[in-house]
């Protein structure tokens, strides 16, 4: 295990405004016996964290996938699961996300009473999470899956009072999602606003495909952004995306 928590890690890296790189992995995309290929295209001196997890899933495939990266890889590996069957003990942590700018039970306890006896086997890191899905112009697998509909980004009172409240109800991070493959990330004025009334970290994903559009959600007050559909269709991207701007 880590010697320092991910939540940790992340808190210090917001304490120093230093910004933070995540690259999510999707277990049903992502084949463990292509993990070494994939992860010569991450500069580990460059990206903090991988993410791993997907709305839908088969079982075992994250717990293969995660076994893999750990074997090759010493960034810490983070789960950010679609659903209970996705825990696996492989991993540094988990991030229990409260799917709460929906209304579906499921997702706002169901799927988390389903989690503990699996945590409860485990020595994972559990971080609280309000995650909160932004319409990015897509129709998102995370949508469907969870049968909830994202929140207008034009809708910014609604975002905003969603994500106080999750900060209110104990979650420590408030994760942005404009959802895989999105058109259009997180807007940085929406990001703006929300870090001028949280104290929390920020993490923004969906739709991040340039450099620019990077440094727009860093500048904003971003404290994490997390790049997932650029890189799994062209790992060279990255390097792209992370171009001319010393984040570290």
């Amino acid at each position: 295990m880590l010697q320092t928590s991910v939540y940790q890690q992340i808190t210090l890296a917001r304490s120093e405004n230093r910004k933070m790189i995540g690259i999510l992995l999707d277990p049903d995309k992502l084949r463990p016996e292509e993990v070494e290929s994939c992860l010569h295209a991450i500069d580990s001196k460059l990206v903090d964290l991988l993410l791993v997890g997907g709305s839908t899933v088969e079982n075992g495939d994250t717990q293969a996938l995660v076994g893999r990266i750990k074997e090759l890889s010493s960034l810490p590996v983070v789960l950010f699961p679609g659903d209970f069957s996705q825990i696996t003990g492989h991993a540094d942590a988990l991030l229990f996300l409260n799917l709460i700018s929906g209304r579906n039970s499921e997702y706002l306890i169901n799927q988390q009473v389903k989690a503990v006896p699996l945590l409860q086997e485990t020595d994972l890191e559990v971080i609280p999470t309000a995650y909160i899905l932004v319409d990015g112009g897509v129709d998102t697998s995370v949508a469907r899956v969870s049968k909830t509909e994202p929140i207008s980004p034009q809708d910014e009172k609604t975002i905003l009072n969603t994500a106080l409240a999750g900060a209110y109800m104990g979650n420590k991070l408030v994760y942005l999602e404009a959802g895989s493959g999105a058109k259009t990330p997180v807007p940085g004025t929406l990001i703006a606003e929300l870090r001028s009334q949280i104290d929390i970290p920020i993490i923004a994903g969906g739709g991040i495909r340039s450099h620019e559009q990077m440094a727009e959600a860093f500048e904003s007050g971003a404290d994490m952004v997390v790049i997932g559909t650029a890189f799994e269709q062209n790992p060279k991207i990255l390097r792209q995306i992370l171009k001319d701007e010393h984040i570290h």
